[in-house]
């Protein structure tokens, strides 16, 4: 299965890149094949610009001369995003919240004309335009304990990210792996977890 590794932290050291590793590990051991976009070591460019704006509302009516609007990063993404049978996002929670790099690449990547398109309901009913993805897991470290992320910030990955983006857009087999109290948890704690993770990449079906 071709699967398509969406990675989003600045440092080489973090335990992000450790889950990052794991994931590598268990999708190789299991005969799958990666793509990686690393989106910090391609410096991707979050930022929604006028002109990714004026793409957007041309895009449900003219495809084409929309994306040829986007930026190169974002047109070479395309494909790749297109070719995919599963998505695994990496990335850590700050301020309760993906990081800009991952919420830029939610706001420009899974875009109309890339990613999904509108049905005649207009923008409130939306169809896929993935056609070979089977399934997105999501793993998010962070540093709040899980009941607090839940009652006090509203468990804000689910209702965004889960929900708000790929249960919109029409895909069905969605799960996230959420590592929380990093910081408070032991070094045993935390190789258990990547054990885990890697296990759960080796079983993704083929």
């Amino acid at each position: 299965m071709n699967v398509l590794i969406v990675y989003n932290h600045p440092y080489e050291g973090s335990f992000c890149a450790a889950i990052l590793a794991a994931v590598t590990k268990g999708l190789l051991s299991a005969g799958h094949e990666i793509d990686l976009m690393h989106l910090d070591a391609d410096d991707f460019d979050p930022v929604m610009r006028s002109k990714d704006l004026r793409a957007f509302a041309m895009a449900r009516n003219d495809p084409e001369a929309a994306f040829a609007l986007l930026d190169p990063r974002v047109q070479a993404y395309r494909d790749r995003l297109q070719a995919a049978e599963h998505i695994v996002f990496v990335f850590p929670i700050w301020w309760e919240l993906m990081p800009a790099r991952m919420k830029g690449f939610v706001d420009k990547v899974i875009f109309p004309g890339i990613a999904y398109d509108y049905t005649e309901k207009g923008s409130t009913g939306m169809v896929s335009l993935l056609k070979r993805l089977k399934g997105v897991t999501v793993i998010t470290t962070m540093n709040t304990p899980w009941y607090l992320y839940w009652l006090i910030f509203g468990n804000a990955i689910q209702r965004a990210l889960m929900r708000g983006t790929f249960w919109k857009i029409g895909v069905k087999n969605r799960t996230w792996i959420s590592l929380n109290n990093v910081k408070g948890q032991t070094q045993a704690k935390r190789q258990s977890w990547l054990t885990q993770i890697e296990g759960r990449m080796r079983g993704l079906p083929m």
